[in-house]
């Protein structure tokens, strides 16, 4: 366990531009205590300790504002920046290296037991406020920009945005780009209202034409 603080508080302090201290990494982030705490709730849950293992995770979102399920699967290095209003599911499976930011939701679709949540493979990005949603799998160091609702399997290294969640007009190769998407990248949704407003003033100067 103090192996493993140490390994996620020098991600901490790799990847947030902030450049905490080792002690602020792991005094003052609330996304190394919320994955410290599910450690042992995880150990609980597969020992067959169901009431403790909850009852530790829901301390855990007491004190964190972090809400992991005691039987999601999380792998080494995972960095839940801010992390307050995250939520991951129970049939949850994270990889290494994967960075959340808050407001995000590894969910499920159906109330059916069985798989039922996201699979996100090793190097991911997950923006703030995204909902990522059903047993999907989201490749290898691809992103899920800000605010997108993810239904859809997410192949390595692509980045999807907007409402579904599709690729943007361009590949997003900006390294940096913590939240998903990088600035000057458009999105589909915008693009698709842009077409819909354009289409619809065409048709007003036809028929103000025909008149």
């Amino acid at each position: 366990m103090f192996r493993e603080t140490l390994d996620i508080a020098r991600s901490i302090r790799a990847r947030d531009p902030a450049q905490p201290t080792f002690a602020e990494s792991i005094l003052c982030y609330a996304g190394l205590h919320a994955v410290i705490w599910h450690r042992l709730a995880n150990r609980l849950w597969r020992a067959g300790f169901r009431a403790p293992a909850r009852c530790v995770s829901h301390f855990s979102r007491f004190l964190t504002g972090i809400e992991i399920h005691p039987g999601a699967r999380i792998g080494r290095r995972l960095f839940i920046d801010h992390g307050m209003g995250v939520v991951i599911g129970e049939t949850a499976e994270i990889g290494d290296d994967v960075l959340i930011y808050h407001g995000v939701t590894l969910g499920g679709l159906t109330t059916q037991p069985g798989k039922r949540h996201p699979t996100l493979e090793d190097g991911v990005i997950i923006g703030a406020g995204a909902q990522v949603l059903g047993p999907i799998r989201i490749g290898r160091h691809a992103r899920v920009g800000a605010n997108a609702v993810c239904v859809d399997a997410v192949p390595d290294g692509v980045t999807v945005v907007g409402i579904p969640a599709r690729p943007p007009g361009r590949p997003c190769t900006d390294p940096t780009a913590g939240y998903g998407i990088a600035p000057g990248i458009p999105d589909p949704v915008a693009e698709q209202i842009a077409a819909l407003r354009a289409e619809i003033a065409a048709m007003r100067e036809r028929d103000s034409l025909r008149a």
